[in-house]
């Protein structure tokens, strides 16, 4: 494999971080270059960042990619999609990571994915798109699903940051929001209903070339602000890998019967699918069905994926930008090496969250929480003058703890989470606290 030696990567948040401490530690890597970046993420050893590059400014990118040489480019996260930032970048004869605005539909229409998953024979929920007009329409199918005794999912049609899906147990409860979800949305679709579905969540994400892809490590987030998963919905408030009930063996399963078709079906559409595919399944007691896609990796899934990784990610991305992905996934049988043991991440928020989070507190502890083995991602923070950091948005960090098994990563990222704080700050103590029994056969998700 032939590694980049000089790599953009566009983002700011944990992700990023994840992105840049994995490539930066990697043979042959030269320099890792971050646009816009953060303060610590600068802080990475051979990392630097371009503060003053717009990520979703398509020529803004292009330039900081030219002015490094930059021998490959990887988007983080899902805005400089939408903005066609991949396509300047090709436009301009730049090897890039990551899906063309068109394929990143997949992500920012949740009508085009299910219209796209139906195509491709990739079960999904039951489920009608509605535009602003179709109120009526809406109110009868929300009934519709109603009278089959389960609840119903609503979510909006476009980018919302991971909390644009609301759950309703009774389905009843979902018609007094469906204006809210119409509202000044204009034509087109506005508003997906679906069946909800009953089961546990799993993410599985895949490198992809546009045709061929490689799976990385499945993982668990979790959405929910507070313990038991109750409260708003968030970004992530955590997440941890492997899963018991769908272990790394059976990833391999999942391309097969969820992101092989889906690639299939949008490169016959003439949009071909090159990135991060991530496909957020329900793991049904009918097999896992896909709930939707993203396209890029999760936040904060990639925070305790890529430690995992037993090989280098960087020269993986840059043959999947050149398309070449086919000879590793047959000799990796489609899924990554991974490295033995476990991870576990805890997000740490400000107060407010997921609201108008508090900023220009100081934190304290995170050389302490370091010190104590564990990786410590920044999403929300920003230098402070008189050194360390201070809160600067949502969901401030991430810390992850490793070890053999999953019980002994979760007490590792507990005790290292333990040792950070600032006012109000905001953090679940359930994630990965109950582990689901394991199958008792491979998982394979049935079309």
């Amino acid at each position: 494999m032939t590694a980049p030696t000089r790599t953009l990567i566009v983002g700011s948040g944990a992700r990023e971080h994840a992105l840049a401490w994995k490539l930066a530690g990697e043979p042959g890597m030269n320099e890792v270059a971050v646009a816009p970046g953060s303060a610590a993420i600068a802080a990475e050893p051979r990392v630097r960042c371009l503060p003053e590059v717009d990520p979703i400014d398509p020529a803004a990118v292009v330039a900081a990619a030219r002015s490094m040489s930059a021998e490959l480019v990887v988007i983080g996260p899902e805005a400089p999609l939408a903005t066609g930032v991949v396509d300047a970048l090709r436009e301009a004869g730049i090897r890039v990571f990551g899906p063309t605005r068109e394929a990143a539909r997949i992500e920012t229409s949740k009508a085009f994915c299910h219209d796209v998953a139906e195509a491709a024979g990739v079960r999904m929920a039951r489920a009608r798109t509605f535009s602003a007009g179709d109120e009526s329409a809406a109110r009868a199918w929300v009934a519709e699903l109603a009278a089959d005794g389960g609840g119903v999912v609503l979510k909006q049609d476009g980018l919302a940051a991971g909390k644009g899906v609301t759950v309703y147990a009774d389905a009843g409860l979902a018609l007094d929001h469906i204006p809210s979800f119409l509202a000044g949305r204009g034509k087109g679709p506005a508003l997906v209903v679906e069946q909800r579905l009953v089961g546990r969540e799993a993410s599985v994400i895949a490198v992809c070339d546009g045709r061929e892809a490689i799976a990385l490590p499945a993982s668990r987030d979790h959405k929910r602000l507070c313990d038991g998963d109750l409260g708003p919905n968030t970004g992530g408030m955590g997440a941890y890998s492997p899963l018991p009930d769908l272990p790394d063996d059976a990833v391999a399963d999942i391309l097969e019967t969820v992101h092989r078709p889906i690639l299939a079906e949008l490169a016959r559409r003439g949009a071909p699918f090159v990135g991060f595919l991530y496909a957020g399944l329900m793991l049904t007691d009918d097999g896992p069905r896909l709930l939707e896609c993203n396209a890029r990796l999760g936040d904060p899934e990639a925070q305790v994926i890529l430690p995992r990784l037993a090989v280098a990610l960087g020269p993986v991305l840059a043959a999947a930008a050149r398309r070449d992905l086919g000879a590793l996934a047959a000799q990796w049988n489609g899924r990554f090496p991974t490295l033995p043991g476990a991870t576990v991440g805890i997000v740490l928020a400000s107060e407010g969250y997921p609201g108008t989070p508090k900023r220009g507190l100081p934190i304290e502890g995170i050389e302490a929480a370091e010190a104590d083995g564990a990786l410590v991602f920044h999403g929300g923070s920003i230098g402070r003058m008189v050194g360390g950091y201070g809160t600067s948005g949502g969901r401030v960090l991430t810390v992850v703890g490793r070890g053999p098994d999953l019980p002994r990563a979760r007490d590792a990222a507990e005790r290292a989470a333990d040792r950070v704080s600032w006012e109000g700050m905001q953090r679940r103590r359930d994630i990965a606290a109950t582990l689901p029994p394991e199958p008792a056969t491979t998982v394979g998700a049935a079309r």
